[in-house]
């Protein structure tokens, strides 16, 4: 596991140890819960983040979304790349 920029679909991305997404029912609010630290996840994030179970490439993640959402692939890859590679510097997301 590293935290290597993401060049590739084939990454796999998990939660670091300890790290979830979680939802608060009562401020109707996803949310990255980690050691000692909190991150809101915005409602792009949050679809993103749902499908993370370290098993589904980056590839397949973009192909469900670009799917549920009718976008062009190549927004939801930037998106999806973006964000993960975001969450992989601040040690939430480890990829394989």
């Amino acid at each position: 596991m590293t935290t290597a920029t993401i060049r590739e679909e084939t990454c796999v991305p998990r939660f670091a140890r300890g790290t979830r997404l979680q939802y608060d029912r009562v401020r109707e609010q996803w949310f990255v819960q980690a050691p000692e630290r909190a991150f809101l996840a915005d409602a792009v994030a949050a679809e993103i983040l749902q499908l993370v179970n370290g098993k589904r490439s980056l590839g397949q993640i973009i192909d469900q979304l670009t799917e549920k959402f009718s976008a062009p692939r190549d927004v939801i890859t930037q998106d999806v790349m973006s964000m993960t590679q975001d969450l992989a510097d601040k040690q939430v997301l480890l990829l394989a």
